[in-house]
Order: C-alpha cells, then structure tokens, then sequence
C-alpha cells in the first residue's frame, strides 16, 4: 500500500513540474497543455513503460529453450519468492548489471545483460536475480520504471525550453525563465529519482538475500560488478540517463558533477549490511 502512495505522490509532483514548466514557457496556456500533456504522459507510463524501457536496452526476450540454464534459475528463485513466473531477457552489452521491471508481479519482467553472465559464478548471478525478484515483490518496479519514463520526459521539455525560448502571458520572451528551466528540471527529475532509490535498494539487498539464502555471493557479486562498472560503460544507460536508476548497480561514468547525483547507495556499505546478515566481519 505504502507503495502505491510513492507511485501517486510521485505522478503527482511530477504533473504539478511539468505545470511549472508549461506556465514558464508559455504562461497559462502553456501551463494547461503541460498539464494535459503530463497527465497523458503518466497514463503511457503506468502501462507501457516497461517496453519502453526494454527497447532502449535493445533487450530480447529468453525462454527454457534459448537460455535454459538462465530461465530455470529464474522460475526457482520467483518460486521461493511466491510470485509469478516474470518474462525473461538478455541484453547483449559487455557490461555486468541487471534490472527488474513492470508495473505489477503479475506483469514484470527481469532483464541482464550478457556481461553479467560471463563476469559472475552462479551463485553470485543466482545472488543478483534474487534481488531483482525482491524489486518485484516489493513493487519497486512500477515506481522505479515510471520515474525512468518521466524524467526523460521532462529532461526533453527542459531541452525544448532551452533551444525555442519561453514565452510568458504577456507573449515577451522570458529567458531568464527559459534557461531557469533548462537547468532546474532536469535537477529535480534526478531528486525524484535519489529520492526513491537509495533506500529501495538496501531493501532490495535484503529481500534479495533472504530469497537467495546467500547473502555473501550477493554481496561478492556486488563487488565485482561495481570493480567492472567503473571500466565497462553500459551504453544504453549513457544514452538514456534516466534508466541509471534501475539498475543493481549505478552504471553511469562518475566524471564530473555526474557522479554527485549517483542514485545508488555506496556499495561498501551494501556489502558491510550483507555480510553482517551472513554472521561475516569485514
């Protein structure tokens, strides 16, 4: 329950910025069409974000024929989870990291990349699919998809702000709104995102172990994808920025003020937590 009142707080703010945003760029006419259109924007979010999210990633689904070894660990750990079997896919990038998606248990799906299967051991892949599946137990993956899917969205309407101008009620040129804009929108699309990310993913960690029954191969695969993260970019997240969220592990290059609005906790401490859930001193 408690969820479903992050996923409407969370359309709700995100309607009244793109208000904010209209009302900037073109007074109160702009105002109501941003509004209609935020509002058209959530509806296409609460129902298809999910395969827009998989098409970014160019993500291909998987059965118990293409990816038997795969699928089959899949169905045993949404088994111990009580929940249903999600579609499965592959993503063909060298980098190592995984997402869960969906706006339901009913309706999601996991996704990891090919480099995730060849970086870690079964165990510590067994480990990171677990936590996946606990993203979907606790219904993270409608929050956390429709986030992706709207910040994007605003991030556009920040760059249109920013390229065509804004226009107040009087029909003058607003730029100091217009570049207020292009600069603040963004910002507060990646505070929306911090906001529901860093905490979900510690819980995550723990559903995930608990699913597992192996917190200590979860937290050895943390390691080990956050060592190649830091050399192996995820091309699709760099394009797509907003997606970063998603993913067990933060993708992005740290370069630069990027790396001050990291949506994922550190990953020593995510480690220290699942070692002490496993009786292990660091």
């Amino acid at each position: 329950m408690f969820n479903w009142f992050k996923t409407a707080l969370l359309m709700a703010a995100i309607v009244a910025l793109f208000g904010v945003i209209g009302g900037a760029l073109g007074g109160r006419q702009g105002m109501l069409m941003a509004l209609g259109f935020a509002v058209l924007t959530n509806f296409f979010a609460y129902w298809f974000s999910d395969k827009m999210v998989l098409r970014m990633y160019k993500a291909r689904e998987v059965d118990e024929t293409s990816a038997p070894q795969f699928y089959r660990m899949i169905q045993e750990l949404a088994q111990r989870a009580e929940l249903p079997m999600p579609r499965v896919y592959l993503i063909d990038e060298p980098a190592p990291n995984a997402f869960a998606t969906g706006r339901n248990p009913e309706h999601a799906a996991v996704a990891a990349t090919t480099g995730i299967l060849r970086a870690l051991s079964e165990r510590e892949l067994r480990g990171v699919m677990a936590h996946e599946l606990s993203h979907v137990k606790h219904r993270d993956i409608l929050i956390s998809t429709i986030s992706a899917t709207m910040a994007g969205a605003i991030s556009a309407l920040a760059q249109f702000a920013f390229f065509f101008g804004g226009r107040g009620s009087n029909e003058r040129s607003n730029p100091i709104a217009t570049i207020a804009v292009a600069l603040l929108a963004p910002f507060a699309a990646m505070l929306i995102q911090m906001a529901i990310s860093r905490a979900r993913e510690f819980e995550a960690d723990r559903g995930g172990a608990e699913i597992s029954g192996d917190p200590q191969s979860l937290a050895a695969a943390l390691e080990k994808i956050h060592s190649y993260a830091q050399e192996i970019p995820l091309a699709p997240a760099e394009a797509h920025p907003e997606t970063a969220q998603m993913m067990i592990m933060n993708p992005l290059s740290a370069g630069g003020i990027k790396g001050l609005f990291s949506t994922h906790p550190d990953a020593a401490e995510r480690v220290r937590r699942l070692l002490a859930m496993a009786g292990g001193v660091r």
